[in-house]
């Protein structure tokens, strides 16, 4: 059942499914700064999952934490029996650990996704919001990805984001699920796990160690602040239609070397911290969105890429208390052990273009 609308003004308690995470955290954050009236947080405490995320937030009255997975179908339907809607950002999202173990990414992405779809059909909820990614459409030559393009993931995280995707589809038409789901663009900011490019870039400077470059550095995101991205994410909960899907971008794409660049320049580092290594399996050269169709819903972002980099650069630098832990534990010095210690550097210092 497609074009149903929700009265914002009814959804005044959600369930937010993966919410110790990056983006999952952020939102909860941002929810706490709002007029809801309880907020339950649902997250398997992962190896990115992180109560410390919550912290700012977690002696709120209205919020309650609970540890637990969403492919466990009893305890999502408890937790889900009191409130309005479902927020997902359950999910295994680095492409790097995709190409190592793909198993737990199908696992969270397409079956945890069944499990909450059969969660809102039984209980009857008003909404369920899915948080999925711009790598659904694979890579972008030219132009910009609209919501109704083809899916054509090329790695098996982008796959298991599809495969979720497809499922939701299925019910909207099947069971008139009230779902809609959220396609964002390359999403940084505070409290962002040290695996992806930003954080592990930032931290390995502020280490003495090297920024490590896939390739020549040529890749094109568009990057979007977390706290645009969240925000995108509760106007589409509330004004969004059933059944749809939005882009959520930034609109600001940048190669990956100019964001390696930027974080030099932040941290007043050497360029032979450079090192361009072998690159990654079916790397996607560009991502991009066009945005048009949620800016007409009403949503916009507010961050600069050059204010969001700047502040969010500082905020590792100033809180090494955050990530230092995570960067010791041995979980991490396994996967970066196994993600960098055999790629070839192929080239130190500046890339010749």
């Amino acid at each position: 059942m497609r074009g149903g609308v929700v009265d914002g003004s009814e959804i005044r308690s959600v369930l937010v499914t993966g919410g110790a995470g990056f983006i999952g955290s952020c939102f909860v954050r941002h929810l706490a700064g709002g007029s809801y009236d309880s907020i339950i947080v649902l997250d398997k405490l992962t190896y990115a999952g992180n109560l410390a995320n919550l912290a700012p937030v977690i002696d709120d009255p209205r919020i309650r934490f609970v540890e637990g997975d969403i492919c466990d179908p009893d305890l999502m339907l408890e937790l889900a029996q009191d409130v309005d809607a479902i927020v997902n950002f359950a999910a295994e999202t680095h492409v790097d650990r995709s190409l190592q173990s793909a198993g737990d990414f199908i696992q969270t992405d397409v079956y945890g996704v069944y499990i909450i779809l059969e969660t809102v059909r039984r209980l009857d909820l008003r909404r369920f919001v899915h948080v999925s990614t711009d790598e659904v459409y694979g890579h972008v030559p030219e132009g910009l990805s609209v919501e109704t393009d083809p899916l054509e993931p090329r790695n098996p995280y982008s796959a298991s984001k599809a495969g979720g995707e497809l499922m939701i589809r299925s019910y909207c038409e099947s069971h008139g699920a009230p779902a809609i789901i959220t396609r964002g663009s390359n999403t940084y900011g505070p409290y962002q796990y040290p695996e992806k490019v930003l954080p592990i870039s930032v931290t390995n400077v502020l280490l003495g160690q090297p920024i490590r470059i896939y390739g020549d550095g040529m890749q094109v995101r568009d990057w979007l602040h977390v706290q645009d991205h969240v925000e995108g994410i509760e106007y589409v909960l509330h004004h969004g239609l059933t059944g749809e899907a939005y882009n959520i971008g930034g609109g600001n794409e940048r190669r990956n070397l100019e964001i390696a660049k930027a974080i030099l320049d932040e941290l007043d580092a050497p360029g032979d911290l450079l090192h361009f290594v072998t690159d990654r399996k079916g790397h996607d050269r560009r991502y991009a969105l066009d945005t048009s169709k949620v800016r007409r819903l009403g949503w916009q972002p507010r961050f600069s890429l050059e204010d969001g980099l700047r502040d969010t650069i500082r905020w590792y630098r100033d809180n090494r208390d955050w990530w230092e832990p995570i960067r010791n534990s041995d979980e991490y010095k396994s996967y970066f052990e196994q993600n960098y210690g055999a790629r070839e550097v192929l080239k130190v210092g500046q890339w010749s273009e």
